[in-house]
């Protein structure tokens, strides 16, 4: 028997992963062009228009009432008559202004009254109420 042939029947003490590697890389290029294909989605020609404040008119306003009743506007500190006047102004700018009023549960019910009454004597009707979901 030559060398060659004593060689080729003993078990091989490491194992060849470079075909593992080949196919781990092909995956994540098919992975990544899917991905980024998928992001993209279909490229249309967006309409034209003459409106010059469409994103201004989109704005949703917050409205937050703390647990110590403060209340704040998009993140600020505002009394009852800051936020009448604030949400006067953008009333007027955008007649169908939504607005999203997040109270926390422990909020004096009397504050968050008295910011819906703010809204109603403003005639804002797109109000949402902020919830979270009870656990089951």
């Amino acid at each position: 028997m030559s060398a060659d042939v004593k060689g080729s029947n003993e078990p091989y003490d490491d194992i060849n992963v470079t075909p593992m590697l080949d196919l781990a890389y092909v995956l994540l290029v098919i992975f990544i062009i899917l991905t980024t294909a998928s992001v993209q989605g279909v490229r249309v020609e967006s309409p034209r228009t003459e409106a010059q404040n469409n994103l201004a008119r989109a704005q949703t306003k917050a409205i937050t009432v703390t647990a110590d009743g403060q209340v704040y506007l998009d993140a600020y500190p505002v009394t009852l008559e800051q936020l009448q006047a604030t949400l006067a102004r953008h009333k007027a700018a955008n007649p169908a202004l939504p607005v999203v009023l997040k109270g926390d549960a422990a909020a004096p019910y009397e504050q968050v009254m008295a910011v819906l009454e703010v809204a109603k004597s403003l005639d804002i009707t797109e109000i949402g109420l902020v919830t979270q979901r009870a656990a089951p």
